[in-house]
């Protein structure tokens, strides 16, 4: 593109050429300078709008205001309706741990903040300020975590009584009557003298199976002048059960065994004067009575 000046003070005229380069050079200045006085135009004007007294302007403000007041009391007042949400279900969080404490003997720490009780008639009610919603959302982050600490506490103790039940040798040893001879002083029936039975005899036919009233390692598996053929299983925490008279072992000493699994035979082998299974349940080598162990399994035997 040419350009020619023509002026009465110039001797000849002047020619300026135009490329497409100059012109966009000269486009983008041209858009920047116009961008650069709008946005000072801006500025001023709603810097000073206040002391323009200019009606447009000071109701734009209050506009933008007004929305601005508006968007943050609906997030203000969604934030509180969900704080009280999570409030309600802390509280029934609270029921059900109690609950389970009370099921597992467990004792869990008092939130005294929490202990004392609530209520009265509602009043007027006011709206939440963003202070007050940061002052109990720290609360609720405080409670959260007391919550935690409790629930994991029945947790591990839950986990401890799983696993003590898994290891109690509660399970019946052997599906026959109970009714040959009970724990307790007895007269001995090979001396006709009084004397301790330290076990319950289940009488059941030679090659009755014996199963393993509880989980545990087999710390003996042998044949004893009196038990004749007996096996020993210790359950852990201090606690063992014999399983004597056997016609024949099934599992040898240091095996694995689980509660219900088949680990001998009913015979009559030893001290015994017909087929029947003597079991014990030992605690710290003493003899326990087995019916404090196998009471809800008789029951569900039946006689």
């Amino acid at each position: 593109m040419h350009i020619i000046l023509v002026s009465n003070r110039l001797a000849t005229a002047k020619t300026i050429t135009l490329t497409p380069s100059k012109l966009l050079l000269a486009g983008m200045l041209f858009a920047l300078l116009i961008l650069a006085l709008s946005s000072l135009f801006s500025y001023l004007t709603v810097r000073h709008a206040a002391n323009l007294r200019l009606p447009i302007l000071q109701d734009m403000l209050r506009t933008v205001s007004v929305e601005e007041n508006q968007r943050s009391y609906e997030y203000l007042r969604s934030m509180a309706i969900k704080l009280g949400e999570m409030q309600a279900q802390i509280t029934r969080l609270d029921f059900l741990s109690e609950r389970l404490a009370r099921l597992t003997g467990a004792r869990l720490p008092e939130n005294k903040a929490d202990a004392a009780g609530r209520g009265g008639p509602l009043r007027q009610a006011t709206p939440l300020s963003a202070v007050d919603l940061q002052r109990d959302l720290e609360a609720l982050t405080q409670q959260v975590e007391l919550r935690t600490d409790s629930l994991s506490q029945l947790e591990a103790r839950v986990f401890e009584q799983r696993m003590r039940q898994k290891f109690l040798p509660t399970s019946l040893p052997v599906h026959a009557q109970w009714n040959a001879s009970t724990f307790g002083w007895r007269i001995d029936p090979f001396t006709g003298s009084r004397a301790m039975h330290e076990g319950v005899d289940f009488s059941a036919e030679v090659g009755t199976p014996i199963m393993a009233a509880a989980a545990g390692v087999v710390a003996m598996a042998e044949y004893h002048p009196e038990y004749g053929n007996v096996i020993e299983i210790d359950h852990g925490n201090d606690f063992s059960t014999r399983y004597a008279h056997a016609s024949k072992l099934l599992v040898t000493q240091g095996a694995v065994v689980k509660r219900g699994q088949q680990i001998a035979l009913v015979g009559t082998t030893g001290r015994s004067t017909g087929p029947h299974l003597h079991f014990e349940v030992r605690y710290r080598g003493g003899a326990q009575n087995p019916n404090r162990f196998l009471q809800q399994a008789l029951a569900n035997n039946g006689p």
